[in-house]
């Protein structure tokens, strides 16, 4: 009995030590401009907005014949992904910060159409690499001990990369769903600043919707049914300063 609370005391005392005793984080928060690096996990769908005639089908006007049957519904699901980035900050005050984080993004998104008297759903797939320009402003708390909380908020201005085109002479059931190049999004989040000896640990939490639309309009099956495509993101990132 006395051998285990000796043990209990001992983890305690090692707690309070990580946690009061001032780490110096590498010397991130000593200057006013700093560097760092970042890897995410990244989760994707698409809000969709129908057309009130979304049901119709598509009338494939070379054929003279419709060339799906009516539809049932559009729908998208969460969809993984992941990005690398880079950090840039610049101290204002003591508890604000402006940040600037250029990530690559690889993160998959799709709409799946549900048509009747048809077995299988069809799932279309979106050209989905992005490099990602977010400008924030980071709010922090008091440090208490090797720790201190924050909150993130701002815009962010995102770049397709190598998307695809609808050749010509395609069946209409095989054209692609597609996305305007280049789109805004504003984002906010929260997270925390993990001081060790020669770096800091920033665990980060943000969502991110965007702007506007992004469908790129087009006389498809998959594009004349939607009216407006936004989009929902959620990410989790390690921040490395």
């Amino acid at each position: 009995m006395i051998k285990n609370r000796l043990f209990i005391i001992l983890i305690l005392m090692g707690c309070s030590n990580f946690l009061f005793a001032q780490a110096w984080g590498g010397g991130a928060d000593q200057n006013d401009l700093s560097f760092g690096f970042s890897f995410s996990y990244v989760q994707s769908s698409f809000k969709i907005v129908k057309q009130p005639n979304w049901r119709d089908p598509f009338f494939d006007a070379d054929l003279g014949t419709n060339a799906t049957t009516p539809l049932k519904s559009i729908s998208s699901k969460n969809m993984p992904g992941f990005a690398v980035g880079f950090l840039t900050r610049y101290r204002l005050t003591e508890h604000l910060e402006a940040r600037v984080t250029p990530s690559l993004v690889f993160s998959d998104r799709s709409v799946t159409y549900t048509f009747e008297d048809h077995d299988q759903d069809v799932t279309k797939p979106v050209q989905t690499t992005t490099v990602d320009f977010p400008l924030q402003l980071k709010l922090k708390s008091d440090r208490i001990g090797n720790m201190r909380a924050y909150l993130i908020g701002g815009l962010k201005y995102s770049g397709a990369i190598g998307s695809k085109k609808n050749e010509p002479n395609t069946a209409p059931t095989e054209l692609l769903l597609r996305n305007v190049r280049g789109y805004s999004s504003y984002e906010a989040g929260i997270g925390f600043d993990i001081y060790f000896e020669f770096f800091k640990l920033s665990p980060e939490i943000k969502l991110s919707n965007s702007f506007g639309n992004m469908l790129l309009r087009e006389n498809t099956p998959y594009a004349n049914p939607i009216s407006k495509l936004s989009l929902h993101t959620f990410m989790f990132s390690l921040f490395f300063e």
